[in-house]
């Protein structure tokens, strides 16, 4: 095949994408009649949504009834009242809406695994190659449609060969057209999302349509309009291509069950989801890897996905220690896992696999099995209370204290690094283990200004120092001073460090911050940190 048949080859798959988009007009209203039916139980009303805007409450979000009593986005509520006083008012909740929307769009991975938010209250999904196994496309279309509108989610939709084509098409009906260009072609300007100053300019000039835009040179259109207009038209039209962000990316190993009828029971989607775990362990096991992230999507009737992620720490691909991990991820979710209507559908992706090296088994401990045992602990605590809440400190390359380590979630594997050695083996240290972040303020008393401290005040209790060791000087970095600073005061002051122990025993770390007479005229003192 010569180069000339590979471009005309990828131009006709670049041709052949098709999308398909959904639109929610009402999604704030419909999850709200979803999932709080307490707040219809005394009949039916218009409803509306308000935000405050500038110190006055306005309508974000109508239902049909309020759109049909001429009520109209941006109105005051109180205006809104005046004609119609039995109105239904709910605040907003922009991050429940996305909460919503996003699973929506896991939900929509039954069709296709190209699936993005399309915002608002929208998503679109890439359907090539998708259609067939729905029996066409707008079988595919009318049954993602039927299935939200059975459960109370209104959804308008429009398929076109363009992203940008479907999301005007969806919002922007144009009744019956002779072929989809035409259809394009009969959408109104505001199709474009341009800034409202473009759309405004371009109707003076009376440009109201899409093909009265296209029907003028695109020179002349991006001289008196900008480039933003021309690269609109030619994405809507199909002459440009802009890449979409799915919201999960494709994994590396896939495992689905579908059910002919609605599952119920969430005790046995767990029993078929961990039969689908030694499934994709098994195919783990023959690439010779493990897995450090598994996704379980359960798909319900009515639409909606529940999501569940665990995370390891080693790679694994053991069924029940995964199922173990995702039990202790569904006993931390504060909403419990509900079926609804049932699940029709269950996923188990695993979105990152590492090598797993084979390991030989010991009869009696061994470094590997406490490596593995201390790894699953930080698994399951981990799932439990975060996975920020358990850390790991790191060395680092910096002679300041508090940046010489780093802070990293435990689970987050990395090549071993071996700390530094400041002192012979069975030494006291030279530093504590445990740092104040930031360093608390106290009050010093020396024999010289420029000397070891004498004694000091911390949390109104005094501390006679009886013997002490240093000073250790640390230097700032002055190598990160600006030109002209010459005593590097900008990069951070010196810092003398002292190990001074207490009439009680009791040892400390603190430092004098800056040079006496050189850096400043009264250095301040610092506890730093205590000593075991």
């Amino acid at each position: 095949m010569n180069a000339m048949t590979m471009d005309r080859v990828e131009e006709q798959a670049v041709q052949a994408r098709r999308y398909l988009a959904l639109w929610f007009p009402f999604l704030p209203i419909d999850r709200l009649r979803v999932a709080r039916p307490d707040l219809w139980q005394q009949g039916e009303g218009p409803a509306v949504v308000v935000e405050q805007v500038r110190g006055a409450m306005r309508l974000a979000t109508l239902d049909a009834d309020a759109l049909a009593l001429g009520l109209t986005p941006g109105m005051t509520l109180a205006d809104a009242r005046a004609r119609e006083p039995d109105l239904r008012v709910f605040d907003a909740d922009p991050h429940a809406d996305q909460d919503w929307l996003e699973r929506l769009c896991d939900g929509s991975a039954r069709y296709t695994p190209m699936a993005a938010l399309d915002p608002p209250f929208g998503l679109m999904l890439d359907i090539s190659g998708c259609a067939h196994l729905w029996g066409g496309e707008e079988a595919m279309a009318r049954d993602a449609a039927d299935r939200l509108e059975r459960h109370g989610i209104r959804v308008r939709h429009a398929l076109a060969g363009t992203a940008e084509g479907a999301h005007a098409l969806c919002r922007f009906p144009v009744g019956a057209a002779a072929d989809e260009e035409a259809a394009l072609r009969r959408l109104p300007i505001e199709a474009l999302r341009l800034e409202e100053e473009s759309a405004v300019a371009l109707r003076r000039a009376g440009l109201r349509t899409v093909g009265d835009l296209a029907a003028r040179p695109a020179s002349v259109l991006a001289a008196r309009f900008g480039e933003e207009a021309v690269d609109a038209l030619n994405l809507l039209l199909g002459q440009g291509r802009r890449p979409m962000a799915p919201r999960r990316a494709r994994p590396k190993i896939r495992v689905e069950r579908r059910f002919a009828e609605p599952m119920g029971s969430t005790a046995f989607a767990l029993k078929t989801l961990e039969e689908m775990a030694a499934e994709a362990g098994e195919r783990l096991e023959e690439r010779g890897q493990g897995g450090r992230r598994f996704e379980a999507v359960f798909f319900r009737s009515d639409g909606l996905a529940f999501p569940l992620r665990v995370e390891t720490s080693l790679p694994v691909r053991d069924a029940p220690a995964i199922m173990r991990l995702v039990q202790e991820r569904i006993d931390a979710l504060s909403d419990p896992l509900d079926p609804g209507f049932g699940f029709d559908m269950l996923r188990l992706s695993v979105p990152r696999a590492e090598t797993m090296a084979p390991t030989q088994l010991v009869l009696e401990g061994g470094e590997a099995r406490a490596r593995e045992s201390v790894a699953a602990l930080v698994d399951r605590l981990s799932i439990r209370a975060g996975r920020a809440r358990v850390q790991r400190l790191e060395p680092q390359d910096s002679h300041i204290p508090e940046q010489a380590q780093l802070a990293l979630p435990a689970m987050e594997s990395r090549p071993p690094v071996s700390w530094p050695r400041m002192q012979q083996a069975g030494d006291p240290p030279l530093r504590p283990i445990h740092l104040f972040d930031p360093p608390q303020p106290i009050e010093v008393i020396a024999q010289v200004p420029d000397g070891p401290p004498h004694r000091f005040r911390w949390r109104r209790a005094s501390h006679e120092v009886t013997r002490y060791e240093g000073p250790e000087r640390i230097a700032g970095e002055w190598w990160k001073a600006p030109d002209g600073d010459v005593a590097g005061e900008q990069a951070g002051l010196t810092r003398d460090y002292y190990r001074v122990e207490d009439a009680r025993g009791r040892r400390f770390w603190i430092f004098r911050h800056g040079l006496y007479g050189g850096q400043a005229k009264h250095p301040g003192w610092y506890i730093h940190g205590l000593f075991a």
